[in-house]
């Protein structure tokens, strides 16, 4: 088999944030579902991890059965071992969870955490596939104006990050 470099879009459900990142260690299906309920008690999420080694399976938790779903396809889309895919429901954020997750001692690195639709830039081998990148959302079009920068702090408040 030849080495190819592909770009997979990944699905998930509208609205909801995802996670994703690179891990080394099967056990961070259990730490990160430990962060999800320690961080935002009752949030819903799903949560798949691509497994590396062994029998090489994709790994879920999660509290909402549609959440988990489309952690798995996404998972199942890159194919790229020990990757991991955290899908929040409506309601829970990255910013409640992500300081959490790059702190959790499996975690590798976090590749993007967003709402945004995601490409994942992976390379294939004969041995298996990984994450080189991802695009997350589109390409900006401009240098924000003095409405624009009124219009952003108007949102981060109306969000409630700022006072």
């Amino acid at each position: 088999m030849d080495n190819k470099m592909e770009i997979i879009q990944l699905e998930w459900t509208k609205d909801c944030n995802i996670i994703i990142g690179q891990s080394h260690f099967i056990k961070t299906v259990e730490d990160i579902a430990e962060i999800m309920a320690g961080s935002v008690p009752g949030a819903k999420y799903g949560l798949a991890f691509n497994e590396a080694s062994g029998p090489c399976l994709v790994r879920t938790e999660g509290n909402d059965p549609a959440l988990i779903k489309d952690a798995e396809a996404c998972a199942l889309a890159t194919k790229a071992g020990h990757s991991f895919y955290l899908v929040l429901g409506q309601g829970a954020y990255p910013i409640n969870v992500l300081d959490r997750i790059k702190a959790c001692p499996e975690v590798c690195r976090v590749f993007c955490a967003t709402a945004n639709p995601v490409q994942i830039i992976r390379v294939k081998s004969a041995q298996g596939a990984g994450i080189i990148g991802v695009i997350d959302g589109y390409s900006p079009k401009g240098v924000e104006t003095d409405q624009d920068k009124a219009d952003r702090k108007a949102m981060l408040r109306s969000f409630g990050y700022k006072f």
